[in-house]
């Protein structure tokens, strides 16, 4: 069974197979940390993170649905369809009790 919910999604660190659209992904070299991408992705996705200093996208949890894209204010968020497993520390900030989007297993 796919995991459905972003509370699954977490536990299973698997992405939703029925999403079309590639996960996204922050170009770093490119932010500047403004965080107007994570204000605008949708509690029920709840991808994007502050990571130390970087802004990261969880792509387990990202449905590609591009709601952060006209938030950014430099045009750094790009499709990201040859993306690989978040490392395993991305995972610490959605299940901390920091997660912005509020869902703290």
């Amino acid at each position: 069974m796919p995991a459905t919910t972003r509370n699954e999604r977490i536990e299973s660190r698997e992405r939703n197979p029925k999403w079309q659209n590639p996960p996204l992904r922050i170009e770093m070299a490119e932010c500047i940390n403004c965080d107007a991408c994570l204000r605008h992705c949708p509690p029920q996705f709840g991808a994007i993170f502050n990571h130390g200093i970087d802004v990261i996208i969880v792509p387990e949890l990202c449905s590609g649905c591009d709601k952060c894209l006209p938030a950014c204010p430099v045009s750094c968020i790009y499709p990201d369809p040859e993306w690989k497993a978040a490392p395993d520390d991305w995972w610490e900030e959605p299940a901390s009790a920091g997660d912005p989007y509020g869902s703290n297993l």
